[in-house]
């Protein structure tokens, strides 16, 4: 695909140019090598050219330049995910959508947002809240990733175990298509079944279909108490054995959070004002939430659930005191990806299985380890079967490291298809996992979503290289 696009002339920048001005049209080395990276460790393919419009009209017009003129255009939000899926594989365009980064209208009397795609997701949370509404999906990035990104990517967070992840919050979107055309994918109304759902459909391509440039998002009541808790386990498996437990109990957490022993090591490492006693016995914690408008309700659950880990071999559990106790602990869970890339090279792994499998794919994954001689560190979402899988290199030389590391990915994602599980739960597929597809997918499966890209995007020209 890649000798089919237009390599970018002097003409291209001019006419760039003359859509936007010339401090929104960026050439120099440094700022495209920047935006040729994200999350992904060490991964960098820079764009001929950055570009940072600020409406829908310069989107438009950019992207019908582009496809008439075959230039590949790669949609660039906070460069905070982990799978490759904003970096700019063939050069081309890097569209930055920083500059629209605007909330436009908080409706407060129907719950709804509207929204440009570069407002932070944190910054989102904080101006709904402040009018008492909830925008629920929290990625541990949230304050830096964008709204747009996380449409893209379909993110999730630690409260998608009762409140699902970005595609159950978005209700229409205005989306750029490649040709320069403007559409709106819905409606702005709680239900809809309006011909095909196209809303759905753009929520997770990951910027492969057309670019969205304001989205519509549910927002619901704003929880007014919660309550915390860190569970020590002696064993990591029954750590993710009681997760099913507590929901066939009818029991029904806001976060169910697991984090391995070695992950809580090194985010103590990695973290000074964070202090948390750990047994040397202790292998895995579950960081519980459960939240409401009845502080006696939150404790009876809380009640009810300790009677539930009572039957696994667990600790006592720290029950977060105060606001600043809860801040401290919830620190602690969203740094630690963070921490495990400070201590070493390592290879992310976004797996998802049906929750009470979760111990299964757990086990598996230490076994393949084994195999292959490399040491993992686990931690994720544990209400949604979601598990975080972190290969560390630690002393594994280049060679050992370059030729193992895809025999056990693909081990991994074997089994975790075997488990009823797929490949991503909220990282998508990008470019990293993009080789992984048919352990997924049958070549019936992936046909069909060739020629669904083939119908928004028949150049090919928006985001290359990613998903197929």
């Amino acid at each position: 695909m890649q000798e089919n696009f237009k390599n970018i002339e002097l003409q291209d920048i001019q006419f760039f140019k003359e859509i936007l001005d010339s401090s929104r049209v960026i050439e120099d080395e440094e700022t495209r090598k920047n935006y040729g990276s994200d999350e992904t460790e060490d991964l960098c393919f820079p764009p001929a050219v950055v570009l940072k419009p600020s409406s829908t009209a310069e989107v438009s017009a950019l992207l019908r330049y582009c496809n008439e003129n075959r230039i590949c255009v790669t949609p660039i939000g906070a460069r905070t995910g982990l799978s490759g899926g904003a970096l700019s594989i063939y050069g081309g365009v890097g569209l930055s959508l920083e500059k629209m980064n605007r909330i436009l209208e908080i409706d407060e009397k129907n719950g709804q947002v509207t929204t440009e795609p570069g407002v932070i997701t944190q910054v989102l949370q904080e101006a709904c809240s402040a009018k008492g509404w909830y925008y629920a999906p929290d990625p541990s990035s949230k304050g830096s990733c964008f709204i747009g990104g996380n449409i893209a990517e379909n993110a999730g967070g630690a409260h998608a175990v009762k409140y699902g992840v970005t595609k159950d919050f978005v209700l229409n979107l205005e989306v750029v298509l490649p040709s320069g055309e403007v559409i709106w994918t819905g409606a702005n109304t709680l239900k809809n079944s309006t011909g095909y759902n196209l809303t759905q459909l753009m929520v997770g391509s990951e910027g492969t279909l057309g670019v969205v440039t304001r989205a519509v998002l549910k927002l619901i009541p704003l929880p007014r108490h919660q309550m915390l808790m860190l569970v020590p386990f002696y064993q990591a498996e029954q750590a993710c054995q009681a997760v099913s437990s507590i929901f066939q109990a009818g029991l029904m957490p806001s976060s169910l959070e697991f984090m391995e022993r070695d992950a809580i090591d090194f985010v103590l490492q990695f973290l000074d004002d964070v202090v948390v006693p750990v047994e040397d016995q202790v292998q895995a914690h579950l960081l519980i939430e459960v939240d409401g408008n009845y502080p006696e309700a939150l404790m009876q659950d809380c009640e009810k659930m300790m009677e539930v880990l009572s039957q696994f071999d667990c600790g006592d559990p720290l029950f977060a005191e105060d606001e600043t106790q809860k801040n401290q602990l919830w620190k602690m869970r969203r740094k630690v990806a963070e921490a495990v890339k400070s201590h070493s090279v390592y290879k992310e792994e976004d797996t998802v299985v049906p929750r009470y499998q979760l111990p299964a794919l757990l086990r598996a994954v230490k076994e393949t380890g084994a195999k292959y001689g490399f040491r993992s560190i686990c931690y994720g979402h544990a209400g949604d079967g979601n598990l975080h899988v972190n290969i560390i290199k630690d002393e594994l030389t280049d060679d050992q490291w370059h030729s193992m590391l895809p025999l056990a990915i693909t081990e991994i994602f074997k089994q975790t298809v075997a488990l009823g599980g797929t490949l991503s739960g909220e990282h998508g597929i990008g470019y990293v996992q993009r080789p992984y597809m048919s352990l997924a997918f049958s070549n019936v499966e992936l046909a069909l979503m060739k020629s669904i890209k083939n119908v928004f995007d028949p150049n090919g020209i928006l985001n290359p290289g990613k998903v197929l």
